[in-house]
């Protein structure tokens, strides 16, 4: 199979489909004025081409550190290829770090240069200080105002006007070292995941082979091409089966460019999926859509409209993962006839790892193995071990750390916990290093706690913890339902409270007495990717969050209040 992976090599099939299809149209790109502008085939490799004919210029030495610090866009797809073109390895950044992030990652990657598009920031000229006085900065056409104190950058459309395509692209072999990819990092520093260019054409083959794309499905880009989610589910599965591919501008516009990809393969994070049912219900209570759907004369026109209006009526593969989706969010999409599908993975073996197939899935199971991905548990503490054909070379300049990830016969650990049923299928109950001890002794491990909790509507993200304390606590962000609700003379934030102690008893009435909730505490601010409170995937950042909110842990387990105001 390896000659058949070896087909997929990113370059290679950049080049077939430029060759085979020059003029069908490859990337669509929404401009800042409501137009849009397409790419062919042609168009894309040519321009990658020009780019890469300056890099080479630039007398580097093979296999320097370029990075692309910029939301999705054509462009990013297209200084992705021109730095693998011109023989150099490829370095993204969330366009949404503080400016001290950004510096940490260029430097330690020792980047030679930077591609600067648009950004995701609130403070986008700290973030742009973060770039360090060495580094070559090249503007993509996304990247709006001027780098700040003046600092000079090239143009893009400038380099391609300039520059004829590079005659003799690099030769790059599966194994010659594609990306690096930090970690998006719920704790310490970002790790760099080294990952070859055979990594990269086996998460799109594994992709092609679970779903069966072709060039007439479509895609959105609109999750960070900096996390190896979208970099599988959009880039490499675009290169590997010829799909089209639509970029979102952001949030203010996502809904428009939902719409218009209307895209036959969607992936999102649960936390995305419930926004949308949350809109849907802030129209049509939960109680008539039921009904409406139940109704065998009327359900089928409600089903058509509501996934005409979210942008998902073409849809044939939904799928999610980076979190667990509560049962009751998975059943609510199924009514409306998307039969939403689990893919697991990580960045240390480029997604490649564990998905569902349609009409096969089990709820709580991520799914069975990919494509020739070996798992099994560890003895000792049940956690996941895979050996995955996109595993990552290691992690850069750390050898300590990737000895650490690795068992003595190439597995992965991949810190989470669970059990595998007979057939294979994947269940994820806890972190094998987020478990913590209360100060009875009794061990806690709050992913389980979390899942429960987060099924509710009034709870948009919560964090579980206690390591210490008699009996755990959570954190809880509302959703935007119950802060409506709080707004509301009438209703108040009596109802919420309300809602929220018998949430709390039911879950607790689920749990082990060690693991029940003494109190659930509501917290005031939001958790942002901008604060650092979650990731770029909208995953708690546990360490973060008990930094902030720890010195008030002793005074709220002094109360009895089932449901705390912080």
């Amino acid at each position: 199979m390896s000659a058949a992976i070896d087909a997929c090599l990113p370059l290679r099939r950049l080049a077939y489909w430029a060759q085979t299809t020059p003029d069908a149209v490859y990337l669509t790109q929404p401009l800042a004025d409501g137009t849009v502008r397409t790419f062919t085939w042609a168009e894309v490799r040519d321009t990658a081409l020009r780019i890469a004919a300056h890099l080479a210029a630039q007398g580097w030495p093979a296999g320097s550190r370029i990075a692309i610090l910029s939301k999705n866009s054509a462009w990013w797809y297209m200084a992705d290829f021109a730095i693998w073109l011109a023989g150099h390895v490829s370095v993204p950044i969330y366009p949404s770090l503080t400016g001290d992030s950004v510096r940490y990652v260029l430097e330690h990657a020792e980047a030679e240069a930077v591609f600067v598009g648009q950004l995701d920031s609130s403070d986008r000229a700290a973030m742009l200080a973060g770039i360090p006085a060495g580094v070559a900065v090249i503007r993509l056409p996304t990247a709006g105002a001027a780098l700040p104190d003046g600092r000079a950058a090239q143009e893009w459309d400038a380099l391609v006007a300039a520059n004829a395509p590079l005659p003799d692209p690099a030769d790059r072999g599966p194994l010659d070292v594609a990306t690096i990819i930090y970690t998006s990092g719920t704790t310490g520093l970002p790790k760099g995941v080294m990952h070859h260019f055979r990594a990269m054409a086996v998460s799109g083959y594994a992709l092609k082979l679970a779903y069966n794309a072709t060039p007439d499905d479509r895609v959105l880009s609109y999750l960070p091409l900096a996390h190896v989610a979208d970099r599988v589910a959009s880039e490499m599965h675009s290169l590997t089966t010829g799909l089209k591919v639509w970029f979102s501008l952001g949030l203010d516009t996502f809904t428009a460019d939902l719409q218009r990809a209307r895209p036959t393969f969607f992936l999102s994070v649960p936390r995305l999926w419930t926004k949308f049912r949350q809109a849907i219900n802030a129209r049509i209570p939960q109680p008539q859509l039921a009904a409406m759907l139940a109704d065998p004369d009327q359900g089928p026109g409600v089903r058509q409209q509501i996934l005409t209006q979210l942008g998902l009526d073409a849809v044939r593969v939904p799928t999610f993962g980076a979190a667990p989706m509560p049962p009751d969010l998975q059943q609510w999409y199924l009514d409306l006839g998307l039969d939403m599908l689990e893919v697991y993975g990580m960045t240390e073996n480029m997604a490649v790892s564990h998905r569902t197939s349609a009409g096969a899935g089990r709820i709580g199971y991520v799914g069975q193995p990919s494509y020739q991905v070996e798992a099994r548990l560890d003895p000792a503490n049940g956690e996941l071990l895979v050996k995955s054909p996109g595993q990552m070379i290691g992690y850069y300049k750390d050898a300590a750390k990737t000895a650490e990830a690795m068992t003595d016969d190439g597995f992965f650990r991949t810190g989470d916990v669970g059990s595998i049923d007979d057939d294979g299928y994947f269940r994820i109950t806890g972190r094998a290093k987020e478990a913590f001890k209360t100060a009875k002794g009794k061990y806690v491990a709050p992913a389980r706690i979390e899942n429960k909790l987060g099924a509710h509507g009034f709870v948009e993200a919560c964090c579980v913890a206690g390591s210490g304390f008699p009996q755990p606590f959570a954190l809880l962000m509302l959703s935007p339902a119950a802060a409506a609700k709080c707004a509301d003379a009438s209703a108040g934030r009596d109802a919420v409270s309300a809602a929220l102690a018998g949430l709390r008893e039911q879950v607790n009435a689920t749990l082990d007495p060690h693991e029940r909730l003494d109190r659930l505490i509501v917290v005031p601010d939001a958790w942002t990717i901008d604060n650092g409170m979650v990731t770029p995937t909208f995953k708690v950042k546990r360490a973060e969050l008990e930094k902030r909110y720890g010195p008030q842990f002793d005074d709220w387990a002094t109360r009895r209040d089932a449901v705390i105001w912080a």
